[in-house]
């Protein structure tokens, strides 16, 4: 193969990169749930979302593409994530307003907000995949954080703003500024009680409680989830279950993702 075919449909992350091996695992969906509750919290985040999204009228339908956009990052053809990337940076240059709650404007293409918003699903991926993927070594966890880089300049984020430690991952999220409002309950309930057939609602209800158990206290106090602990062995026990379930039945992201079409137009707000 010509290295210029090479470059557009060799995949951005290799095959044996952890980045692959962590969005790959059902425990992703668990991680992709807490990211959003997390970053529901950040009032210019959910003002972005609010005003500039379907998430209302079709919940699910965006929570399925921001996944395909992942996933589509993580395991497509590389042309097609640069230009899907591009999408998502020409959508978030039109993403403006002035937040209701605090009346703060913001934009969908500021730099540190966009670094927040990586830098919580890169967390929230990794202590998922902690839980419940089967483990996580300190050494692949800073090798995930390295070749994440990747996937927060592919949406414009600059990558001085994308730490590559642990250490310096806890300390980008310590202090951010989280605020509870109606629009943000109305968000967490896209996310834990989408429209779905009744009879995997209970499946689903396992995934929420294994999303919650993964929170930080501060945002189980805000949401005013019970405050038990992560390792609740009940809930452990129970997603455990479920996401080994998942991994024997279910075909590779990559072959689904291959079979529903790469290109699926993802949209994306704050």
């Amino acid at each position: 193969m010509r290295g210029q075919d090479r470059h557009v449909t060799e995949s951005l992350f290799a095959p044996d990169s952890v980045t692959r091996r962590l969005h790959g695992d059902p425990s992703a969906v668990v991680g992709g749930m807490r990211a959003l509750l997390i970053q529901a919290l950040n009032p210019l985040a959910m003002a972005g979302v609010h005003e500039h999204s379907d998430f209302r009228g079709d919940p699910w339908g965006r929570f399925q593409r921001t996944a395909g956009f992942v996933n589509l990052a993580t395991f497509g053809p590389a042309d097609q994530a640069r230009a899907m990337g591009a999408t998502v940076q020409r959508i978030h240059r039109s993403v403006r307003g002035r937040d209701p709650v605090t009346g703060r404007d913001y934009r969908a293409d500021d730099p540190e907000l966009l670094a927040w918003i990586h830098n919580v699903l890169a967390d929230s991926l990794l202590v998922a995949a902690r839980r419940y993927g089967g483990g996580v070594s300190p050494a692949d966890g800073q090798r995930y954080l390295e070749e994440m880089v990747v996937l927060a300049d592919l949406v414009g984020t600059p990558t001085e703003l994308v730490p590559t430690t642990e250490e310096g991952l806890r300390d980008s999220l310590a202090h951010a500024e989280l605020v509870m409002s109606p629009t943000v309950v109305a968000a967490s309930r896209t996310v834990l009680a989408p429209p779905m057939p009744r009879a995997v609602r209970p499946l689903w209800a396992v995934l929420d409680a294994a999303a919650i158990g993964l929170l930080p206290a501060r945002v189980r106090h805000l949401y005013r989830f019970p405050p038990w602990t992560p390792v609740d062995p009940v809930v452990r026990a129970a997603a455990g279950v479920l996401l080994a379930t998942a991994r024997r039945v279910l075909p590779p992201v990559a072959e689904r993702q291959r079979a529903e079409g790469w290109s699926e137009p993802v949209q994306v707000a704050a």
